[in-house]
């Protein structure tokens, strides 16, 4: 018999995931960072915009959860431009503006996850792309080239893969 104890759960979050274009251009802001030893750097392969974390969901539930996340998508562009070391060593490049259509987007998915009893975090939401982690003392670039990222594709429910191994898209959304 298999219990809540037991029971396979897996860490996932939705998100939008970059074209190649979009992710060299992170990979840039990523190179021009002067980063402290020890600091964490993301793998150009998982640069992502995260739109909310789900936590630790039960496999059980993957099915319920992918059907109650379709959500209607609008296309939106973002233009990249700041620079940011957040509190506790959290190196993330953020956009100039957070469009309309991506906060609406963020909305919906937010009203999505409380009717499937998924908990919403309350903070302000904030568009970045975190670079790197671990990151104190990390100096940011004086001056980076702007880029635009039009984000066209929808957004995808991840699978934070154990032991740091990566991501798995397991659904994507447009």
């Amino acid at each position: 018999m298999v219990n809540a104890r037991t029971a396979p759960s897996w860490r996932l979050f939705l998100a939008v995931w970059p074209g190649g274009a979009v992710r060299e251009a992170l990979a840039g802001w990523q190179r021009a960072w002067t980063w402290p030893p020890g600091a964490a750097l993301v793998p150009s392969d998982r640069l992502h915009l995260t739109l909310h974390f789900l936590g630790t969901v039960p496999v059980e539930q993957l099915a319920a959860l992918t059907a109650g996340l379709r959500v209607p998508f609008e296309p939106f562009e973002l233009a990249f431009g700041h620079a940011e070391l957040w509190p506790g060593g959290t190196a993330v490049v953020r956009p100039d503006a957070t469009p309309p259509a991506l906060l609406d987007l963020h909305g919906r998915l937010a009203a999505a996850l409380a009717w499937l009893d998924r908990p919403v975090e309350s903070r302000r939401y904030k568009a970045h792309v975190t670079l790197a982690r671990r990151a104190i003392g990390a100096a940011p670039p004086k001056a980076h080239p702007k880029f635009i990222w039009r984000a066209d594709a929808g957004f995808a429910l991840v699978r934070s893969l154990p032991e740091r191994a990566g991501y798995e898209v397991l659904a994507r959304f447009s």
